[in-house]
């Protein structure tokens, strides 16, 4: 494997790490800041140019790896990052399910410059893409969904935001016999579980956050997956701002708008447990982590489970 790839991977897992120490204590602040912390030190290290084109944070006033910021002491090699150093932050405080630390990256010009709105997204596995429509009936895209699965409608389960924007949504779905499961928030990694099979999830649907989208589309990229958006603005200077970073309010994106770029890397690693990852678990003198590593100039999906051993010296004994 390559050694960006892999470094990293090693960077969402310190900032997995980072914000698992403050888990559970009630703030969703504390465990973020960790983690963009961890996030912002382990980027400087590494000898590549990084250039931030999706931070964290704007919406919430949550610390963020600012747009535009430049990190990493190499010069030679340049990328482009989007970042989410702690995706989900309310299940840190409470120890919920699904908190990720996570990055996409590309080439310059590989990740779509996408402001902190949201969009409303329709995300499905490869044997669906070309059967569904962003703008179909939640009915017609579920029939079709089921009959690309070759599964009954009663069989699917389909990911939606609990969110009183949905509630038309979520009777549309539960009406044409398909189930749903709610979360209360993070809709990043159930996207990317729709695409995999085995997961119990069979397509994502709704609106959520427009940069965890962008960072969702690399990896659908990657795993041939289909993903269709169209920006959702809450007001006319919500829509101006898309209009003046280059973004349409009517369009409807897919996964390769999103995220055009030849040479993508995705990275997660679990900060709670998911639908597809373990959380971080600590022990005496170290912690184990569940990363999901996605590059698709080698056409590889790696689950890294990696053991982190924080004193040295007991590491060297125990090697001896």
């Amino acid at each position: 494997m390559h050694t960006l790839p892999l470094q990293l991977a090693q960077v969402t897992m310190k900032g997995a790490i980072a914000a698992a120490r403050s888990a559970g204590f009630g703030d969703k602040h504390l465990a973020d800041q960790a983690a963009t912390d961890a996030l912002r030190q382990s980027l400087d290290e590494i000898d590549t140019e990084v250039r931030v084109v999706i931070g964290e944070g704007e919406r919430d006033e949550a610390p963020m790896l600012y747009i535009g910021e430049v990190i990493g002491k190499g010069k030679k090699r340049k990328i482009d990052l989007a970042v989410d150093p702690l995706e989900n932050t309310n299940a840190t405080a409470t120890l919920g399910p699904r908190a990720i630390s996570v990055l996409a990256a590309s080439e310059h010009g590989g990740l779509f410059h996408a402001p902190d709105m949201y969009m409303n997204k329709l995300i499905v596995g490869p044997e669906a893409a070309d059967v569904v429509d962003l703008d179909y009936p939640a009915e017609k895209n579920l029939v079709n969904l089921a009959k690309a699965l070759d599964r009954q409608v009663s069989d699917l389960v389909i990911v939606v935001l609990n969110r009183p924007r949905h509630e038309e949504l979520i009777k549309e779905i539960r009406a044409a016999g398909a189930r749903v499961k709610l979360i209360p928030d993070g809709d990043l990694l159930p996207g990317i579980a729709a695409v995999m099979r085995g997961t119990g999830i069979h397509a994502v649907m709704g609106i959520g956050a427009a940069p965890e989208g962008v960072i969702t589309a690399a990896a659908i990229k990657c795993l041939k997956g289909k993903m269709q958006a169209r920006f959702w603005p809450k007001n006319e200077a919500e829509k101006q701002r898309l209009i003046k970073m280059g973004g349409d309010p009517d369009k409807v994106y897919t996964q390769d708008e999103l995220a055009p770029g030849k040479k993508l890397i995705f990275a997660a690693t679990g900060v709670t447990k998911g639908d597809i990852l373990e959380g971080v678990r600590f022990f005496g003198h170290g912690a184990r982590t569940h990363t999901l590593l996605i590059d698709n100039m080698t056409n590889q999906v790696n689950f890294i489970d990696t053991i982190h051993v924080f004193d040295k010296q007991l590491m060297e004994y125990r090697l001896a």
